[in-house]
């Protein structure tokens, strides 16, 4: 009789979507025997919700995927159908980057790529139980029966994780856009003991886009002057035959269709039971708490090149068919619109993700890690970004070398990641550059220069790419030590340039580099004014100088709070340490850094409910060795 020999790998990524193509592209570039298991090949990277990629926070944590080798800047950069650069008006650390997707040609280029991996797997199946021994996760079971054993597992789920679809009093069981729920890994992960919560999210409904009265709505078109999201990406591959996406309005009979049929509204009676996000409310909670503003922007996003749907951004409901439609007809542009998708609402379970250490592997289970809307956030980007450090983290384990852990000042993926950690989520957690405290040194055009170098000493930065990187860099530092040493004369023709931008002239000599600090001075305009002229520059070298230039002082600032903060983040707090044994300790501080178990002193100090007393009477004991002896952690 023959015996069945289960397949084994080094690393098993559950779930496809955008966390899952990141974290799997990510362990198997890193050299592990990678295997995707996902519930539908024709879901990989789907987007379920808006079509589009970047935004505010967002833009940059796409910057960051590429610096660290990740794909959704490639895959996006591929697939775009427009191309903005948002808050051009404001300074640098609050400019965002969005594309607008093609989502089934960003979807298909994705699983190509996947598909073309080496080390890689993708094969369709349905995750029913974890194999757990001793604490130590060794692989999964499907519902087929099939066996793979791993020495980890990356858990991205998403949305599908016990997922239910609501749309007016219908609820069913589902995962989005009505593919297959992962119901026995829901179970699984309540059985082993995870504390799980309950979340919810919506889409609004799609439109026929030639159903729609686009000259009564005002056109958003994309940009002319070339972006990219990867830093590989040359201007010459720039898309300039781009589609716009088109604002309108609700106005005061939407509002009164959507009062007058609150009573159906399943968030208000009581069929919705997962929490919301609290920054992209479905529109019957904008109309409720809202109720003094006469109208909210819509915009109409074109789904793809290939396709009529349009996406209603802004509408996003979990009211009856018959409401949304009515809804629909009550819009400027939209009268006669022909509605092709209902928009719907989706409950998930969500593992409370204080559970989970900074490198994403989970406290309770050894070697399983989990990431994406698993963990709470809503987002592709939030979700990429996750599964990319799960990814080199499960590889890293493998290979068994030091985890990869950021920090709150390497990018916004390490202020998403120990915000998650250290102060948990009680709703779906969106990235805002208010998060970032550091947020001037945290830009979209500097993610390479914080980033490449550790990507590439992974293995995820190839080889040309980090040449390309070092160029960058160096011809940067050499045009500001240029700067540095050219000194310009207040000669007739600066004083009249001066006088024409309405600035101070000058009473002495200056430097180039503190000339430039002027606000009203560009690097173009300064160069009619130098001895000679600097060699051929490319745009992103000129505008990491007039940035390093302008904001040195700021930038200085910011560098000196991140010196502080490393200080305390290089104090460990042993994994024995007996919070309950501590003198001093406030209560509520001693239950929350028994629960959140903080690895550093600045982790701790930045619990809620930790207050600076408690962080000074802890780094005492940690200092002096003062550490009460416990069989297991607290």
């Amino acid at each position: 009789m023959q015996t069945y020999q289960a397949e084994t790998y080094d690393v098993i990524v559950v779930g496809a979507g955008h966390a899952g193509s990141e974290a799997a592209l990510a362990a198997a570039r890193m050299g592990c025997k990678t295997m995707l298991l996902t519930i539908n090949l024709d879901m990989v990277a789907f987007m379920p919700c808006n079509p589009s990629v970047g935004g505010p926070a967002k833009g940059v944590v796409v910057r960051e995927i590429d610096a660290l080798g990740g794909e959704m800047g490639h895959n996006i950069d591929k697939t775009y159908i427009q191309m903005r650069m948002l808050n051009t008006g404001k300074g640098p650390a609050v400019r965002a980057l969005r594309a607008q997707a093609d989502k089934y040609a960003y979807q298909t280029e994705m699983k190509h790529t996947i598909e073309r991996e080496e080390n890689l797997v993708l094969r369709q199946g349905i995750v029913e139980e974890l194999v757990v021994e001793e604490g130590i996760c060794k692989g999964v079971i499907t519902s087929t029966g099939a066996i793979y054993h791993s020495k980890t597992v990356v858990i991205t789920a998403g949305t599908a994780l016990r997922g239910e679809i609501i749309i007016g009093e219908l609820k069913y069981s589902s995962g989005p856009n009505n593919s297959q729920p992962s119901i026995g890994l829901a179970n699984s992960l309540k059985n082993l003991g995870f504390e799980i919560s309950r979340f919810k999210t919506g889409t609004p409904p799609r439109v026929k886009s030639s159903t729609i009265d686009y000259t009564v709505t005002a056109e958003q078109p994309g940009d002319q002057k070339p972006n990219h999201f990867s830093f590989s990406t040359p201007d010459s591959q720039y898309n300039l035959n781009q589609l716009s996406c088109w604002l309108t309005y609700t106005n005061e009979k939407t509002h009164q269709i959507i009062q007058e049929n609150l009573h159906r509204a399943p968030m208000f009676t009581g069929i919705v039971e997962g929490v919301g996000a609290r920054y992209c409310p479905s529109i019957e909670d904008k109309i409720v708490r809202f109720s003094d503003k006469p109208r909210h922007q819509l915009f109409l996003e074109p789904e793809g090149a290939e396709t009529e749907e349009v996406y209603v951004q802004g509408l996003s409901t979990s009211l009856p068919e018959d409401v949304q439609r009515d809804v629909l007809h009550s819009i400027a542009g939209l009268e006669q619109v022909e509605m092709m998708r209902t928009g719907y609402a989706i409950e998930y379970d969500v593992v409370t993700p204080h559970q989970l250490r900074p490198t994403l592997e989970t406290k309770l289970i050894q070697n399983l890690y989990t990431a994406g809307q698993t963990n709470g956030t809503s987002g592709y980007e939030e979700a990429a970004g996750q599964g990319l450090i799960a990814g080199i983290n499960a590889a890293l384990n493998v290979q068994k070398k030091a985890p990869f852990v950021m920090k709150r000042n390497d990018g916004y993926i390490g202020v998403m990641i120990d915000d998650l950690v250290t102060k948990g989520t009680n709703e779906p957690y969106r990235l805002l550059t208010s998060r970032a405290e550091y947020r001037l040194i945290l830009r979209h055009d500097n993610a390479d220069l914080r980033l490449t170098e550790k990507g590439h000493e992974m293995g995820l930065v190839k080889e040309a790419q980090y040449q390309t990187f070092l160029m960058k860099k160096q011809e940067v530092e050499a045009e500001i030590a240029r700067l540095q040493t050219i000194r310009l004369k207040p000669t007739a023709e600066i004083q009249a340039f001066l006088e024409a931008k309405g600035s101070a002239q000058l009473k002495d000599g200056i430097l180039a580099s503190e000339f430039l600090k002027r606000p009203e001075v560009s690097y173009e305009e300064l160069q009619q004014f130098l001895p000679e002229l600097a060699t051929s520059l490319a745009k992103r070298v000129i505008e990491q100088v007039e940035i390093q230039m302008k904001y040195e002082g700021y930038i200085r600032k910011a560098e000196e709070k991140v010196a502080k903060m490393k200080r305390m983040e290089a104090k460990k707090i042993p994994t024995n340490i007996d919070y309950q044994a501590i003198n001093g300790l406030a209560t509520e501080a001693r239950q929350k850094l028994a629960k959140i178990q903080p690895e550093t002193l600045a982790q701790a100090s930045r619990i809620s409910g930790v207050n600076p007393a408690d962080v000074s009477i802890l780094m005492v004991y940690v200092e002096q060795g003062k550490i009460a002896k416990t069989t297991s952690k607290s």
